[in-house]
């Protein structure tokens, strides 16, 4: 054979090399064997994360992406290991992040038969991805594998699974591998477009920003921050993107998201003119479509967004705009700011968001409302927060404020489990970075055997289980809507400071608010990581209203009161 022989394996993974691929997660199998022996030799160039649950993979992939804004890379194998891998997947979809599934398959001699864990790949996750394929001929791995990549991140970004038949993969080929990634720039609003958009905002009486999305550059959000500071207009984030702008400045009011606040919901609501940038109108950032009329909201609606199938989707813009966020946040921008007599509503407003953050004191032995505080003043600027889901995602996504540098990653799946893969691929990422996980004790028990993933990558966290022994937003519609016929809600717990110190981690339990300072300094020292579980009171199940509240609330609801 020639010098420039390689097999399928070796030729994907040369190729994930030139597009710039530099981590990936996984959990090894024996259908694609060939690429983990390629990847034998790329250590340092491109790393594989050996995870322990392709589900836990799949997440660290999602977030990757969603961090990042390159592909996260995970491998898994065929059937279980595919269907696994799913929740990721559709996580990354909900989150419009980057994501490449590579799935080992049955060999092509075996397709079509139900052979061992045999999975048609393009039907099961065709309605959660931007493309399913399966790569039969290992002379078109650079073509597809190209192809992929440029799916993954342009437009709107999101995941796409490619499926790797064994034989092919260990078929022999001299087709050489891609030299080096292509170059896809956003697309450009037309100038026309640019100044139609500040037309309707100069003509406004209440203007709104809002915006979304995780493929925002440095130097893109910088623009968007900068006009809607010299306008001074209000901005307010979809459901787990207030990240992308800094929260301490005067502008930031918000984020539209589950359990819409009044202040936000009446911005939306009485805002005559919207600049919706990047974000694709999701049940949660309109509280259940019922925010704007449909499909014609009474707002004059702008509507800017990379792909045009997001634009109309849902609700038809007066303007609509196809354009990248951060094209389109340098264009609007470079005209400097739009002026208009707002500056009543924005003041408003950015009350109204800091108004949220007074809360009173709560009935529990750990009382979040101050650990929040507490944590609002000691974290780093360049922190990177992570959840899964559950009531207790409130604290991280409510009550802290996110500046410039800081990093929010949350699923907008609204999946459980998701916080601790994101935090340990975060770390794996920015080693150097304060990376904190919030997590319920249901939320942790999804994934928590991550830690072992965490322990031997060496990228260790800081978690703080929320523990309260129940399943809790499943027990708050319960009250609500079938008060005192509590079902499938209770947990017993195990005792998570020993099993995360088995697994390494420096582990402390906190029952009392004023213990908590000094436990999470020693947490912020440790140099393996730290498991903090603070023993929160059912009772304290949202940060307004009581467990009891609920469900004097449900009973009166059911009685007719």
């Amino acid at each position: 054979m020639g010098t420039n022989t390689r097999n399928g394996g070796q030729l994907l993974v040369d190729c994930l090399l030139a597009l710039g691929a530099r981590h990936s997660f996984g959990v090894p199998g024996e259908s694609y064997l060939a690429v983990l022996d390629a990847l034998h030799d790329t250590a340092g160039r491109l790393d594989f994360t050996l995870c322990r649950q392709e589900g836990g993979a799949a997440f660290m992939a999602a977030a990757y992406g969603k961090l990042t804004g390159r592909p996260g890379i995970c491998w898994v194998t065929r059937g279980p290991g595919a269907t696994n891998a799913a929740i990721g997947v559709h996580t990354a979809m909900q989150d419009s992040a980057p994501m490449i599934l590579f799935v080992g398959q049955v060999g092509t001699d075996m397709k079509g038969r139900e052979a061992f864990q045999e999975l048609d790949y393009r039907a099961v996750f065709g309605t959660m991805v931007k493309w399913a394929v399966e790569i039969d001929q290992v002379g078109r791995i650079p073509e597809i594998v190209a192809r992929a990549w440029k799916t993954a991140v342009t437009g709107r970004p999101g995941p796409v699974v490619v499926a790797l038949p064994e034989d092919m993969l260990t078929d022999m080929t001299e087709v050489p591998p891609l030299s080096g990634p292509g170059t896809y720039p956003e697309p450009e609003p037309g100038a026309q477009a640019i100044t139609k958009a500040r037309a309707m905002l100069a003509g406004a009486k209440r203007p709104l920003l809002l915006y979304g999305g995780c493929n925002w550059t440095d130097a893109g959000r910088a623009a968007l921050q900068e006009f809607a500071a010299a306008s001074d207009i209000p901005v307010v984030s979809v459901f787990r993107y207030q990240d992308q702008f800094d929260n301490h400045a005067p502008v930031f009011c918000g984020e539209a998201g589950v359990g819409m606040v009044p202040n936000v919901r009446r911005l939306l609501a009485e805002a005559d003119v919207i600049l919706a940038v990047n974000n694709r109108f999701g049940e949660n950032s309109t509280d259940g479509y019922t925010v704007f009329d449909l499909p014609e909201p009474q707002q004059r609606l702008i509507h800017v967004h990379g792909s045009d199938l997001e634009l109309g989707k849902v609700y038809q813009p007066e303007l609509g705009i196809q354009a990248g966020p951060n094209a389109f946040a340098h264009a609007l921008n470079a005209g400097g700011p739009v002026q208009g007599d707002w500056a009543a509503w924005r003041a408003e407003a950015r009350a109204g968001y800091e108004a949220g953050f007074d809360l009173p004191d709560l009935p529990s032995p750990v009382d979040m409302g101050k650990v929040t505080a507490y944590l609002r003043k000691v974290l780093p600027d360049d922190a990177i927060i992570t959840n899964g889901a559950g009531n207790f995602a409130i604290w991280s996504g409510r009550f802290l404020k996110y500046g410039a540098a800081m990093r929010l990653l949350a699923p907008q799946s609204g999946a459980m489990g998701y916080g601790i893969p994101a935090a340990i691929a975060a770390k794996v990422v920015h080693p150097e970075r304060r990376v904190l996980c919030f997590a319920g004790d249901g939320d942790f028990q999804m994934t928590c055997q991550e830690l072992a993933t965490a322990a031997q990558a060496g990228a260790q966290p800081v978690i703080l289980i929320l523990n309260n022994g129940i399943y809790g937003t499943i027990r708050a519609h319960q009250e609500r809507n079938y008060p005192e016929r509590v079902s499938g809600t209770d947990m017993v717990n195990p005792d998570f400071s020993a099993l995360a110190r088995a697994y390494g981690f420096h582990a402390e339990r906190v029952e009392r608010t004023e213990d908590f300072a000094d436990a999470f300094t020693r947490a912020c020292a440790s140099p393996t990581g730290a498991v903090l579980d603070l023993v929160i009171s059912t009772e304290a199940l949202t940060p307004r209203m009581t467990l009891s509240q609920m469900r004097a609330a449900g009973l009166a609801k059911r009685d007719g009161a």
